[in-house]
């Protein structure tokens, strides 16, 4: 399973969903500024793996980000990205 984590408040996120639907790929949202249930689910992921380090130093919250699986591998959203090839 794929699944995009975004927010509301985000402006790069609507590209991301855009991209992924314009992808026909079979995905799921998690906005994380939707409910605290949510927030508490990405903030397992980004404040224990690795590949969040360097975000987290610049500041950033770390939105749009890929998971694949249970937080087998994690990926930044960018409009290079072939999402068919995840």
């Amino acid at each position: 399973m794929i699944t995009l984590f975004v927010s509301s408040l985000c402006p790069d996120c609507p590209p991301a969903i855009e991209a992924f639907n314009h992808a026909k790929i079979d995905f799921q949202i998690i906005d994380i500024t939707e409910s605290m249930a949510n927030l508490k689910i990405f903030l397992k992921y980004r404040d224990s793996i690795p590949f969040f380090d360097s975000i987290k130093e610049k500041g950033q919250v770390g939105v749009p980000t890929i998971m694949i699986g249970n937080g087998e591998r994690f990926y930044s959203f960018s409009d290079d990205l072939d999402l068919k090839n995840l």
